[in-house]
């Protein structure tokens, strides 16, 4: 076990963990922001997508060894009031049906229209690739990021 002190939507977190522990698990268990879902284990779903250093991550498979003296961004603090402007693309384009994936999917194209305001369809394909929707909502997944990004 080791101590680490995280910076969690801008707040600082000690936790007591192994150092081989999933950010995700320590994210959950440790400091009980539930937002961040478990898929697939292996980062390969999205499901599990937080911003270090505002970059999208899989926290799945990210030790938190690796994130000590980053700032780490979940769900919870990408905006105060859900209105980050994907989360209201989001609700305007009914993207969410089961809503498992969301918060993997919205931290996802947040991280996308920060490094690239106007992205290109090839562009929102290239960056969501690889965040899986059981459900089925790519299409509205796409247009509710090209209306984030409009506004």
């Amino acid at each position: 076990m080791a101590m680490y002190d995280l910076k969690i939507n801008g707040k600082t977190h000690q936790v007591d963990v192994d150092p081989d522990t999933p950010i995700l698990w320590v994210l959950r268990d440790h400091v009980k922001l539930l937002g961040t879902k478990y898929g697939c284990g292996i980062g390969q779903c999205g499901s599990c997508t937080i911003h270090l250093d505002g970059q999208a991550m899989r926290s799945c498979s990210l030790p938190v060894s690796a994130v000590a003296g980053k700032a780490i961004t979940t769900i919870e603090g990408l905006s105060k009031n859900g209105d980050h402007p994907v989360q209201k693309a989001w609700i305007e384009h009914d993207v969410p049906q089961c809503g498992y994936c969301q918060a993997g999917q919205i931290m996802n194209a947040a991280s996308l229209l920060k490094n690239n305001p106007n992205p290109s369809d090839a562009d929102i394909d290239a960056a969501m690739n690889g965040n899986i929707c059981r459900c089925g909502t790519y299409v509205r997944i796409k247009a509710a990021i090209k209306t984030a990004a409009k506004g």
